[in-house]
């Protein structure tokens, strides 16, 4: 195992893989309060450079968040293409996927985790932002996801919220 320590300083969202996200939505504000909820579809051209297993690979996804205190939720559903979501509704049914997590350096704490041989599962650009699943499952149950996020980045619009509001 690699000795270059990665620091990981927050967490920033969960995520749970769904079959379909309004019913998902609907199921987490009626019966939990968790909402509402900011929809965006993860597609070209706002999605550049996909790339699954190491290998450049077109997707998309619809995805919805909603804050619980300082952690977001998010909801994904897979739309079109092979994805990590994909397998993972195949293999397990819905159900928690991922955690995202703020480190200091996206770069180095990918070349820290692959002197660890833990790759990226699938990774992407979306309007600037890149984001990568890392491997992490085997070493802490879990996939972490990590962001590089350009200095002057801010979360577009939604294309809807759920509820809608009046």
């Amino acid at each position: 195992m690699g000795t270059e320590k990665v620091e990981l300083k927050q967490v920033l969202q969960v995520c749970v893989v769904v079959e379909d996200i309004e019913k998902s939505m609907e199921r987490y504000w009626e019966g939990y309060g968790i909402g509402p909820w900011d929809i965006y579809t993860f597609a070209p051209p706002g999605l550049t450079e996909p790339a699954i297993h190491g290998r450049p690979e077109p997707y998309t996804m619809k995805l919805a968040t909603a804050q619980i205190g300082a952690v977001q939720w998010e909801l994904i559903e897979p739309l079109t293409g092979p994805s990590i979501y994909a397998e993972f509704l195949q293999e397990h049914g819905e159900g928690l996927h991922h955690v995202a997590v703020l480190v200091d350096d996206y770069d180095q704490t990918v070349a820290a985790l692959a002197k660890r041989d833990i790759g990226v599962l699938m990774g992407g650009t979306w309007k600037g932002a890149t984001y990568a699943y890392m491997d992490t499952e085997k070493d802490l149950g879990a996939i972490l996801e990590i962001y590089k996020m350009p200095p002057d980045f801010e979360m577009p619009a939604p294309e809807a919220r759920y509820p809608a509001s009046d």
